[in-house]
């Protein structure tokens, strides 16, 4: 039995996500082609649609490096354009199952979040 999966944006990347968009809105008004914005939203849409298609689709983030600010049990990551990253947890029941996407975050951020260093 398949169930319906469904990708919801929440908090940070919901903003990122509608900044992107109306940055990439006024670029298509001055007639700009393809930025690095563009290419980013592009990105994030396409990986939504592979996420719906697969939910295990991103890299699993193991337990003990998931960021404590996020309070799930699981996180997975996906590589967007520019080295961008998407992280997003997994919740499901018997009828659906929900991604959340919890962060879309530029490489630097996500190295500090992360605790990597240079």
């Amino acid at each position: 039995m398949n169930k319906i999966t469904r990708v919801i944006l929440l908090g940070n990347a919901r903003e990122e996500y509608e900044k992107l968009n109306e940055i990439v809105g006024e670029q298509i008004k001055k007639g700009k082609e393809n930025t690095e914005e563009m290419q980013l939203l592009k990105s994030i849409k396409q990986k939504r649609d592979f996420i719906k298609e697969n939910p295990f689709y991103g890299d699993n983030i193991p337990k003990k490096l998931i960021p404590k600010e996020y309070n799930v049990s699981n996180l997975w990551r996906v590589e967007l354009s520019g080295y961008w990253r998407m992280l997003y947890t997994i919740k499901g029941d018997q009828i659906e199952v929900i991604c959340f996407v919890l962060d879309i975050l530029d490489h630097p951020n996500y190295n500090k979040l992360f605790g990597y260093k240079k």
